[in-house]
This record gives C-alpha cells, structure tokens and sequence, in this order.
C-alpha cells in the first residue's frame, strides 16, 4: 500500500504534514515528503489527506479473555474482585471460552489502534489461534497460580510449557512469543518462582509478572520475607536477573526504584484499573525522570471495561499533573513513546514500535477531520488529549490491514459477538 498526503508522527514522534508512506510486504519501504520513484510497486494508494499515521500501540498488560467478564465484578479491591468474582468465573471457562472472547479482545484492540499485546491467561493453544487468525501479535503466557511449596517441575504447567514453547514461540511469523509467568509473589512461592527464574534463563525469553500492586500487597509480603518487598523479595531469588514485565508497580518506594532501574525492568502501568480497583497511582513521573523503562497496558475487561488505550494514555497524561501538582510532568512524546516503542521491546521486538523505513508495518491512522481535531497547533497535545482511538479509521499490522473504517478483514465480528454473550451468560447461570 501507498500513502499519499497523509500527516505523520515520525520516528522522534515529530509532527510531519504531507508525506508518502509506502509499505512492502510486512515492513515500510519508504517515508517521505516526495513521491517515491518506484510509486507503482506499492499496489493500492489510499489518500491520506485530513489523516494522521502514527505507529500502532502495543498493549503491554492485558487478560485478553477477560472480555467474557466486562461489567461482572464491579466496585471491589483486588483481593476481594480475585477471590469473589474473578478466579470463580474463570473455574468455569472452557478452552474454547478463552478462544472467542480473545478474538473478541483483539477486534477491540485493533479497532483502537493496538496491534499487540501481552497476554497472561490460561488456553494458550486458543489464545494463539485467535491472535493468528486475526494477524495480530501477541506475547502469551500460561497462567501459573503456584500456592504448595514444591518444585515447579512437579507442577503440570511445566511440561505444559515447555511444549507451548516448541510450539509457539516465534510462530505465525514471528507474530506470536511465548513468555513465562508468575502472577504474583501472594500466589507463588520461592522455589517455583527460582525454578522458572531459571528456565527462562536458559531459554533466553521473558517473564511476566504483577508487581506491587496494592499497599495491602507489599505489607503482607514484608511480613511473609522479613520486611522485603515483592521488589525486594524478587530480586533476592533471581526473579529479576532475567528480562522482566512488571505489571501496575503502584506501591514501590525509592529503594525498589533503584532495584528495578539496575535491573532494567520494564514497568506496564494500567493507569484506569489501578484507579478503578482503588490501588493507587503508580510513580510514573519519578520512573520517566529516572529514564526506566515505563509502557502502558489496558489490564482485563473486568477492571478496565474497554481496550481503547488511548483513553488510558488521556488518563495517564492528567493524573500525574494532578498527583505532583506539577503541570509539566509526564509529556505527550512520554506518552506516546510509552503505548509504541517501549511496549514493543518489552515484548522483545526490536523492529517495530517506531514509524522508520526498515521497521515493521505497524501503523495506525486517525481521521483528523473532526472539531476536537482542529486547529492542529499542537499535533502530538491533540492526539493525547483531544483526539481518541474512536477516531481510528486503519490499523495495519505486520502491513495486513486488521481494521478499516468499521470493517474488520480478518474475522467475523457479529458471529464473535454473539458467541462471547451466549458465553458470559452460561457461564454466570452456572455460578
């Protein structure tokens, strides 16, 4: 596809008007305020005027079949929301459960302009067909709620793994990683926690993880590993001498910053479900004037409501201004920078996450005719704070259009709507 007359957020994220974008196969060919020499190998040209390309967002924290629990458990902290409502509807969901309501999830991601997204969750073989079959991208991982103390070769999931290893990672062309999980230090123990430590060592891949994210959290950890916390407590046993995603990180202090900035941890910070769950705000502002690794992710249905991560980016660049009573923390190009290139090397994609000829195809593109649009005085201020993903009219993934303009190529919307209704109510008449 090419391009033409389209405005662009380049790779600094600086606001370019009238430029041709070519894409070849599965990466871009060409950017420039020229028409390429070589226009006709391009194929079909889509007129960009009153649009603005951007790279696509990579969701770095996300449950995708939690979709099926949108609006079930509401109002609730996490240990009550875990206990009462969540782990007893995910008892009763099947394999196939799983498949329908990620391929839900990745409609509504890509209709807001994601493109990947880092998965923690069960029925990882559904879970990878629905990414596959829609041609987005995904980081999977099986999830691992480890309470007796024995190793984690005794645990089923560890044969589990290694075959969903061997079977998906760096499959559907590289779409598709497998990472390893510990859901959290409250429902694990030391000694699985240095065995998978270990494990994805070995096999040069990533982990996974929630960290700090309620107060109560980190006091009855300090209690359980003499007056550690889960920061403390995970770097002690070698948790974090491999590459890291630590989802939320609310409740940390200077002392678990430096740790986690040593270790080149990658924070995923779900601004909107720390809110409604009531855990807090994690210290965004302090971690990007530190330079460490900070992306954002939407969390699951059940305590986010949506997968529009543009509206967590809005949240995200007001709380912190708020928080700090300081205007001029936390900057649209940090936003920014945080929902594309960052999450994409958390996930360990190297090539993508940034709009420059040699990357990969992953772009998004607003219409920008709208009046929340206009005048565009600041271009990047009002992606942040005046546009929205609802005005995403293309989402192209690995250059394979997954969205356009209220039209999804890649699956059968209506049929996938139906399917996670019938679903959620089966499984709540069950309860």
């Amino acid at each position: 596809m090419l391009f033409k007359n389209i405005a662009i957020l380049d790779e600094n994220l600086d606001y370019l008007p009238d430029q041709w974008v070519a894409v070849k196969g599965e990466s871009i060919a060409y950017i420039g305020g020229e028409k390429p020499q070589n226009a006709e190998e391009y194929g079909e040209v889509y007129d960009g005027t009153g649009k603005l390309m951007m790279s696509a967002l990579y969701n770095a924290h996300a449950h995708a079949p939690m979709t099926l629990l949108r609006g079930f458990a509401e109002n609730l902290p996490l240990d009550r929301w875990l206990n009462e409502k969540c782990w007893p509807f995910e008892a009763k969901m099947t394999p196939e459960d799983n498949y329908w309501a990620t391929l839900l999830a990745c409609a509504e991601m890509s209709r807001y302009g994601v493109v990947s997204f880092s998965d923690m969750y069960y029925a990882t073989p559904e879970r990878a067909q629905a990414v596959d079959e829609t041609g987005m991208k995904a980081n999977l991982c099986e999830g691992l709620l480890a309470f007796e103390p024995k190793p984690y070769s005794e645990y089923p999931i560890c044969a589990q793994n290694e075959d969903y290893v061997r079977r998906f990672h760096n499959s559907a062309n590289g779409r598709i990683k497998m990472d390893y999980n510990i859901h959290a230090e409250y429902t694990s123990n030391p000694v699985v926690c240095k065995d998978i430590a270990q494990i994805v060592a070995e096999k040069g891949l990533r982990l996974h993880l929630h960290l700090s994210e309620t107060k109560k959290e980190v006091e009855e950890c300090r209690e359980r590993h003499d007056g550690m916390s889960p920061v403390e407590y995970f770097e002690s046993i070698g948790v974090l001498d491999v590459p890291v995603t630590a989802a939320h990180c609310v409740w940390v202090d200077e002392g678990d910053l430096d740790i986690m900035q040593a270790r080149d941890v990658f924070v995923a910070n779900n601004p909107v479900s720390n809110m409604k769950l009531g855990s807090g705000f994690a210290p965004i502002a302090k971690m990007l004037e530190r330079g460490m690794n900070v992306c954002v992710g939407s969390d699951g249905m059940a305590s986010n409501n949506n997968h529009n991560l543009f509206g967590d980016l809005y949240v995200m660049g007001l709380i912190y201004k708020g928080f700090t009573l300081d205007p001029a923390v936390v900057e649209p190009k940090q936003i920014l920078r945080a929902a594309t290139e960052m999450g994409a090397r958390s996930q360990g994609r190297e090539d993508c996450g940034v709009l420059k000829v040699g990357n990969k195809a992953d772009l998004c593109i607003f219409d920008t005719s709208g009046p929340q649009w206009t005048p565009m005085t600041s271009p990047i201020y009002n992606v942040v704070f005046a546009g929205d993903g609802s005005d995403i009219v293309l989402t192209m993934c690995d250059g394979k259009v997954v969205y356009d303009n209220g039209n999804w190529p890649t699956l059968d919307l209506e049929k996938v709507k139906a399917e996670v209704n019938a679903r959620a109510k089966r499984i709540i008449s069950e309860l």
